[in-house]
């Protein structure tokens, strides 16, 4: 790619990942093109698919949650490891809309963003067995339980303004309280991978675009 071409990629990057953060991914592609200064058919040119400038405008922060989740394997409490991991995401949601729904996105399998995303779901499912089998995490809990829990999370973001941090820290010692072993009660079943990713779809394909 021509230097003044790849300058030009980047600055169309720069401007979606400031558009998805202050609005979330539900903004057009016109918008983000305004945003850049350049007219929509040069983005659509540049990105012809939306998925693929959302997954460039995240890549980095995608692979700083698969790096969360693989350290907080090295964490030697594995409960600490697990809180401070799901923690450090609400975090980076709270910081970030748009990275919101990108936590629960999954992107052609030809994209590193889905690369990192895999990476994470491994280093998560390490972390949920390493919890349970030192007795500090409930046995039922699920890899896709985190989704729901970063489903409910992203409500917080959304609708809490000021008051997310706040609601945010109270929410999460609700959960944290009900994720810890035994349980207080046995829980419905969880959903399979499957139904998951077929939920998550449903989300972001109804998710209104401005």
């Amino acid at each position: 790619m021509r230097a003044d071409a790849a300058r030009n990629r980047a600055r169309l990057v720069s401007a979606a990942r400031e558009v998805f953060a202050e609005h979330g991914l539900g903004v057009s592609m016109r918008q983000i093109a305004l945003h850049a200064g350049v007219s929509e058919p040069t983005l659509r040119r540049r990105f012809p698919c939306r998925e693929e400038l959302v997954a460039e405008a995240f890549q980095d922060q995608i692979a700083v949650y698969a790096d969360e989740a693989e350290r907080a394997l090295t964490d030697p409490d594995p409960w600490a490891g697990f809180v401070g991991f799901v923690r450090r995401l609400a975090q980076m949601q709270l910081a970030d809309r748009g990275f919101t729904e990108v936590l629960t996105m999954t992107f052609p399998a030809a994209m590193r963003a889905e690369d990192q995303r895999r990476r994470a779901y491994a280093a998560l499912t390490a972390l949920i067995r390493r919890a349970q089998e030192r007795g500090s995490l409930r046995a039922d809990f699920s890899p896709e339980d985190l989704v729901l829990v970063l489903m409910a999370h992203a409500g917080v973001v959304a609708g809490g303004g000021a008051l997310s941090p706040v609601f945010s820290d109270r929410l999460l010692g609700y959960l944290f309280e009900a994720f810890a072993a035994p349980g207080s009660g046995e829980l419905p079943p969880a959903p399979s991978v499957a139904q998951t990713y077929r939920a998550l779809l449903r989300l972001h394909a109804d998710a209104p675009r401005s």
